[in-house]
């Protein structure tokens, strides 16, 4: 019965998401809206920042699984980059960044732990693995509350694709700390 409950809900809820459509033209003339954009830029900005520091990550890293799983989130940020110029121009914006001092906070600290650790140790990976989920849960942050956005104002496009960048972020954490939990932390705790 509750099953039936939840679909006749999920039936009605329709009209509304058509409701919203119809103000997404007042929307773009909000200052939410302006907001929301501004969230990009400064995302963008990271993302692009991101996709330079994460090849100095893989050369710094010393386990191979390590090393591959950075030279595959390069190459899948700079897909992220590419869905938020999509973004960009579906909402008719320019794609420009606006500098993200979260971000260049984050590879700061990840430059620094490359500085202070030995090269070849798993400690120096554990420290990376800890600098790269740092990024992750701030961009699973941003993206989430992103996609929240852009359903609120009735941009379902756009929050689709945020929210499969979304996913991706939260499937690279994972699998972060499988590479973390597997072999290196250990090997780190043992050095």
């Amino acid at each position: 019965m509750a099953t039936t409950k939840t679909a006749a809900a999920k039936t009605t809820a329709k009209p509304k998401a058509t409701k919203k459509e119809s103000n997404t033209e007042k929307m773009e003339n909000s200052e939410f809206h302006q907001f929301f954009v501004d969230e990009l830029k400064d995302i963008y900005w990271a993302e692009k920042h991101l996709s330079k520091a994460l090849p100095k990550m893989k050369k710094a890293a010393t386990s191979p699984e390590l090393a591959t799983a950075f030279e595959t989130h390069t190459e899948e940020t700079k897909n992220h980059i590419a869905t938020l110029e999509q973004v960009f121009q579906l909402l008719g914006e320019k794609a420009q960044a606006k500098k993200c001092d979260a971000m260049e906070g984050l590879i700061a600290e990840a430059e620094s732990i490359i500085e202070d650790t030995d090269a070849g140790t798993m400690i120096r990976d554990a420290g990376l693995i800890l600098a790269a989920q740092k990024v992750e849960h701030y961009e699973i942050a941003t993206y989430g509350t992103l996609v929240v956005f852009a359903h609120n104002m009735g941009h379902q496009e756009v929050a689709d694709l945020l929210q499969f960048t979304l996913d991706n972020e939260k499937a690279t954490d994972i699998a972060l700390t499988e590479i973390a939990v597997k072999t290196i932390n250990q090997e780190a705790a043992a050095e």
